[in-house]
C-alpha cells in the first residue's frame, strides 16, 4: 500500500483544514487507517484512527470534539477534518495503514505497516 497525504497549510487559530490521504491498491478496506503528527523537536504522536469499515473512530483526548476522521473505501481515501485549530496542533501529519489483526492497537506507531509522507500543518496564533 502506498499512501499520499495532502491538504496541509498555514492557517490561523480557529480555522479549519481537511487533510486527505490517498491509498493505492485494491484492498484498502482491509486496512485500519490512522493519522499521526509530529511537532518540531517532539516525537510522533497518535491523533486519530478509523476502523476498516469506517464505523468506528478513535481520537487522542486533545482533539476530541474538534477533529473527525472518515474514510471512503470506494475511493481509497481517508480524511481528517480539523476544526478550531490551535497552535499546538502544528506539525507534520502522517497517514498510516495497518493490516494487522486483531484490531485495537490504534495508538501504537509500531502497529502500522505503511506510512505516507507528511503534510505540514502550521497554525498561527
Amino acid at each position: 500500500v502506498q499512501l499520499q497525504a495532502s491538504g496541509g497549510g498555514l492557517v490561523q487559530a480557529g480555522d479549519s483544514l481537511r487533510l486527505s490521504c490517498a491509498a493505492s491498491g485494491r484492498t484498502f478496506s482491509s486496512y485500519a487507517m490512522g493519522w499521526f503528527r509530529q511537532a518540531p523537536g517532539k516525537e510522533r504522536e497518535f491523533v486519530a484512527a478509523i476502523s476498516r469499515s469506517g464505523g468506528s473512530g478513535y481520537y487522542t483526548e486533545s482533539v476530541k470534539g474538534r477533529f473527525t476522521i472518515s474514510r471512503d473505501n470506494a475511493k481509497n481515501m481517508v480524511y481528517l477534518q480539523m476544526n478550531s485549530l490551535k497552535p499546538v496542533d502544528t506539525g507534520n501529519y502522517y497517514c498510516a495503514a495497518s493490516g494487522r489483526l486483531p484490531d485495537g492497537n490504534y495508538q501504537a506507531i509500531g502497529w502500522y505497516d505503511y506510512w505516507g509522507q507528511g503534510t505540514l500543518v502550521t497554525v498561527s496564533s
